[in-house]
């Protein structure tokens, strides 16, 4: 059985799971720091931090910069690496 070319339909679910999978780590990063950042400045003024402001000003939009950037980048990555693999499979079957 010859080895088959680069399959075009299997880009868009690697572009969709690495692109959520880096926005669910961008989300508990930029939480993990925004709470951190919280504790840090109530402790400074001497009062309770608000900590929905965490989530509501710094992880969400953090989490949808780097969501929308990610997908941008790994859309263009993976397009590129199927253009590249069509091209050596073209060549590796016009070799034989």
């Amino acid at each position: 059985m010859a080895p088959t070319g680069p399959r075009w339909y299997l880009i868009p679910v690697r572009v969709v799971l690495v692109s959520f999978l880096l926005t669910l780590l961008a989300f508990a990063v930029s939480l993990l720091l925004g709470i951190v950042g919280m504790v840090v400045k109530g402790w400074v003024r001497g009062v309770h931090p608000n900590m929905t402001v965490a989530y509501r000003q710094v992880a969400l939009p953090a989490a949808a910069v780097i969501g929308a950037v990610a997908l941008i980048v790994m859309a263009t990555m993976e397009i590129r690496n199927y253009r590249q693999s069509k091209a050596l499979a073209e060549i590796a079957r016009r070799s034989r």
